[in-house]
């Protein structure tokens, strides 16, 4: 397969800090290298902010947004699968500002991503992810990412999320978002959702925290409770076969990840997405 390996280093606007170290400790550890030893075309490049802007959390993820949604033309373009390694969630916009319309997403988290700035009592914009890419919250600067609409939520898959603040979690149960608990993850879920799909393009967004932190610990979020190591590259290869249309993966944190475990959960599950 062609393969476009698109990196965002950045987390609240810090480069390489925290979640953001992620896409270039992959990258270090081998993936290119480990991805065209099994014969796939891959390609290499990096998201960076334009050039002397200023470095702000809400306005910096926004510009990167914009620049991954040119990054994932530009990939589906040449007829590679866009793969971005992010180190937060909110590059999601760009994704889906890239495909067609009537994209499905496939969001798998141990979080729900799904607070408001009315909601939320972090003040974290990651949390916020999901809620902006169906048009909940930030509708104006969301505007500004060329092509951007949002996702109707009965289009979308929220799979795996379990750690909910009181006020998410109310948001969530009102609204049209398919939740899936973490038990159950595989392949019989990635038939139904494909089939459900209806040929749509299908976008899997893969935080790395949505795994079981006994299998290895994503980052400081990670929660008990999730998706186990080997169900979760099953699930993440079954779901390629729909095809799968571009995928993410976020927040890994190698500071948190001692013994490597989490990493390698990260590649198997992009390995397992490739060779179908």
């Amino acid at each position: 397969m062609d393969v476009s390996l698109i990196a965002v280093p950045y987390d609240s606007a810090h480069r390489g800090e925290r979640m953001g170290a992620g896409p270039l400790a992959l990258l270090d550890a081998g993936l290119e290298r480990r991805l065209t030893s099994r014969g796939h075309d891959v390609r290499v490049s990096l998201v960076e902010p334009p050039a002397g802007s200023w470095r702000a959390e809400i306005r910096t993820a926004f510009e990167l947004a914009g620049l991954v949604a040119s990054a994932v033309r530009e990939a589906r373009a040449e007829g590679r699968l866009p793969l971005v390694l992010s180190g937060n969630c909110g590059v999601s916009l760009g994704v889906v500002a890239a495909l067609s319309g009537d994209a499905r997403v496939v969001w798998c988290d141990a979080h729900g991503d799904f607070n408001t700035p009315e909601t939320t009592t972090g003040g974290f914009l990651d949390g916020m992810g999901l809620a902006t890419l169906v048009g909940r919250c930030w509708s104006a600067l969301a505007r500004g990412v060329a092509g951007f609409a949002p996702i109707p939520e009965e289009r979308v898959w929220l799979v795996g999320a379990r750690d909910l603040d009181p006020a998410e979690a109310e948001l969530l149960r009102a609204s049209a978002v398919q939740q899936v608990p973490a038990a159950s993850v595989g392949a019989a879920l990635a038939a139904r959702i494909a089939d459900e799909a209806e040929g749509a393009p299908l976008y899997l967004h893969l935080d790395l925290d949505v795994m079981d932190p006994s299998d290895g610990r994503a980052n400081g979020y990670a929660a008990p409770g999730g998706v186990r190591a080997r169900k979760l590259a099953e699930f993440a290869g079954s779901l390629a076969r729909a095809p799968l249309a571009a995928m993410t993966l976020s927040a890994y944190d190698p500071a948190a990840d001692a013994d490597g475990r989490a990493r390698e959960v990260a590649m198997a599950a992009i390995e397992a997405v490739l060779a179908h």
